[in-house]
C-alpha cells in the first residue's frame, strides 16, 4: 500500500491505495478530473472516466469489413455460440455487440445498458438513439469471458451513401472504444483484400492507439503459398499508407475457424500464428492495470495541452471585436499550438488534430473559457511525477500475482496440451511418447563419425567434438548450448550416446527448430537415466 501526503502547509489524511484500480480512480477524481472540467476536456475529446472505466475487464475490439470473419473469430475462441450471433457472406452483423460474462444467457439493448453503473458504457448515451438502438451486450456463461469481453463490430462497407445510412457516427464510436478496450483487432480477409474509403478513415481514427493494434490476415487457407505472400506485401503496403508510421503493425495469418483448412500446404504456419495471437491475447488480463496507467498518462497529457489552448485562446480575446477575433484566432491555431510548444517544452505528438479542434472551436463561447488556474495545472504535475511512479510498484506487484497467460477455456484450451499441442512430436519434441530412444535411429550413422574421432576409453574430448560439430556452419553460441544439453554427465567428454545426441540436436536446430531449455527426459540416453 502507498500513501500520499499533501504537499501543502496543511496536513492531510494519507489515501491508502488497496489495489492499481482504486488508486487510478482516486488520481482521477481529485487530480486530473479537475482540470478536465476547467477546460472543457470532455467537450472536445472524451467523457469522463467513470469507476466502470477502472474496474472493468479487459475488452477486445474487433474490427473489419464485412465478411472478414469477426463473428466467427469471436465464435472460434469462445468454441460457442453466443446470443444475437448471425453468420454469412453477406453483411450480417449490423450493431456493436459487447459479448460479455453472465450467469444467464440473454441480450441486454442498448438503452438499459448505457444506464448500468457496472457497465462501462454510461457515456455512449451522446451518439444517440440511432446508434443505441445499434447496440447490444450479449451476456453468456463462458471460460474465456471470466477474463475478457470482446466488441463486435458492424461490417464496414466501401462509398460515402453506407456511412451517412448509419445515422451515427461510426469512426466516433470506434474511436470511443478504441480508448478504452485493451486491444484492437483489424481483420482482413486473405481471398478479396481492398480497404474501402469508410476502413480507411477508421484506421485514421485509430492511429492514436497503434500500440494496442494487432492485424489478423483472416482465411489464410483459401489461397496457396505464393498467393499468400503477394497479399502479405500488398496488406503490408496499404497498410503503410494509411498508418503513415516507420512501424510495421503485427500481422497474424491464419484461419481463425473449426472448419477443415481449404489450402493445408501452410498448417504449421497457421498453427504458430495462432498460437502467438492467442498468447498476447492471454496476456492482457496480466497487463491491464500497465494499460490502464498508460491511458490515463496519455490522457492527462492530452488535458494539459487542452488547458494551455483553452487559457491561452481567453487570453487572447479583447474586449470588443469578438466575433472577428474568434474566427482569427481559430484560422491562425496553427500558429498558437507552435507557441505553446516553444514556451511549455511539450512535444508536437501530444497535440491534438489540428482541423478536429478548429471545427469544435466555431461552436465555442470562448467568453466562458477559462484563464489558466496554476494549481489545477500543479495536481496533474505533481499526479505524473510523483503519484503515478509511486503507483509503478503496485502495478508490478499486481502483474506478478497474475498467471502468464489468464485466459482459460474454448480454443485457448484446446491447443495447448495433447499430442494436439503446437509444436507436438516435432524437434526437440520429436519421440516424446515414444518406448525407443529416437536418437538411436540415426545412432549408427553418427557412431561412424564417432570412430573417426579417436576416442580414448570410449570419449572423445571438446576439442576433438568440436571440430566435427563446426562443420555444421551454426553459430558458437548455439553449438555451446548443444554441447551443454549433449554432456549429460558433465565431465567435459562425450560418450558416443551424447555425441549422438550432440548430433540430433544439431540436426533439430538445422530444421528450423528452437533448442530445449532443459535436456528433455525423453532425448535423455538409456544408459544416462536414472535406474530408481
Amino acid at each position: 500500500m502507498f500513501s500520499w501526503a499533501n504537499k501543502n502547509g496543511k496536513k492531510k489524511d494519507p489515501e491508502l491505495f488497496q489495489t492499481v484500480s482504486d488508486g487510478l480512480r482516486r488520481l482521477y477524481r481529485t487530480k486530473l478530473f479537475p482540470l478536465e472540467d476547467a477546460y472543457r476536456f470532455h467537450d472536445f475529446h472524451s467523457p469522463a472516466l467513470e469507476d466502470a472505466d477502472f474496474d472493468n475487464k479487459p475488452m477486445v475490439l474487433l474490427v473489419g469489413q464485412y465478411s472478414t470473419g469477426k463473428t466467427t473469430f469471436i465464435r472460434h475462441l469462445m468454441e460457442q455460440d453466443f446470443p444475437g450471433m448471425r453468420i454469412g457472406p453477406e453483411p450480417t452483423t449490423d450493431s456493436f455487440i459487447a459479448v460479455m460474462h453472465g450467469e444467464q444467457e440473454g441480450l441486454i439493448p442498448g438503452n438499459a445498458l448505457v444506464v448500468d453503473p457496472k457497465k462501462p458504457f454510461r457515456k455512449l448515451n451522446a451518439f444517440g438513439n440511432a446508434f443505441l438502438n445499434r447496440f447490444v451486450c450479449a451476456q453468456m456463461p463462458n471460460a474465456v469471458l471470466e477474463s475478457i469481453s470482446i466488441i463486435d463490430t458492424p461490417g464496414i462497407l466501401s462509398g460515402e451513401k453506407q456511412r451517412i445510412s448509419r445515422g451515427y457516427d461510426f469512426a466516433a464510436v470506434l474511436e470511443w472504444f478504441a480508448e478504452r478496450v485493451d486491444r484492437i483487432i483489424l481483420l482482413f480477409d486473405a481471398h478479396k483484400l481492398d480497404i474501402s474509403d469508410e476502413f480507411s478513415e477508421v484506421i485514421r481514427a485509430l492511429k492514436n492507439h497503434e500500440d494496442k493494434m494487432r492485424v489478423v490476415l483472416n482465411k489464410s487457407d483459401q489461397i496457396g503459398t505464393q498467393q499468400l505472400m503477394r497479399v502479405y506485401g500488398a496488406l503490408m503496403w496499404s497498410l503503410g499508407k494509411i498508418i503513415n508510421t516507420p512501424e510495421v503493425v503485427r500481422v497474424y495469418i491464419g484461419s481463425f475457424w473449426n472448419q477443415p483448412l481449404l489450402v493445408a500446404d501452410n498448417r504449421k504456419l497457421f498453427e504458430a500464428e495462432e498460437q502467438d495471437l492467442f498468447r498476447d491475447i492471454q496476456s492482457l488480463p496480466r497487463n491491464a492495470a500497465l494499460r490502464k496507467l498508460n491511458d490515463l498518462i496519455k490522457r492527462a497529457r492530452l488535458a494539459k495541452v487542452q488547458a494551455y489552448i483553452i487559457s491561452t485562446l481567453k487570453k487572447e480575446m479583447p474586449m470588443f471585436g469578438k466575433d472577428t477575433k474568434k474566427k482569427e484566432l481559430i484560422t491562425n491555431l496553427g500558429e498558437i499550438y507552435q507557441r505553446i510548444e516553444k514556451e511549455h517544452q511539450i512535444s508536437p505528438g501530444d497535440f491534438p488534430k489540428l482541423t478536429k479542434m478548429q471545427e469544435i472551436l466555431v461552436g465555442q463561447d470562448f467568453n466562458k473559457f477559462q484563464t489558466m488556474k496554476p494549481k489545477l495545472m500543479e495536481a496533474v504535475e505533481d499526479m505524473l511525477a510523483n503519484d503515478i511512479a509511486k503507483l509503478m510498484t503496485l502495478v508490478r506487484q499486481e502483474e506478478a500475482s497474475l498467471p502468464t497467460n489468464s485466459v482459460k477455456g474454448g480454443a485457448f484450451e484446446g491447443a495447448m496440451t495433447g499430442p494436439f499441442g503446437h509444436g507436438y512430436g516435432e524437434g526437440a519434441g520429436e519421440g516424446i511418447d515414444e518406448l525407443e530412444w529416437v536418437v538411436g535411429r540415426d545412432k549408427p550413422t553418427y557412431d561412424e563419425i564417432f570412430y573417426t574421432l579417436s576416442p580414448v576409453n570410449g570419449k572423445v574430448s571438446g576439442a576433438m567434438a568440436k571440430k566435427e560439430m563446426v562443420k555444421s556452419k551454426l553459430p558458437n553460441t548455439v553449438l555451446g548450448k548443444i554441447w551443454k544439453l549433449a554432456d549429460v554427465d558433465k565431465d567435459g567428454f562425450l560418450d558416443d550416446d551424447e555425441f549422438a545426441l550432440a548430433n540430433h540436436l544439431i540436426k533439430v536446430k538445422l530444421q528450423g527448430h528452437e533448442l530445449p531449455a532443459e535436456l528433455p527426459e525423453h532425448l535423455v540416453p538409456p544408459s544416462k537415466r536414472s535406474r530408481e
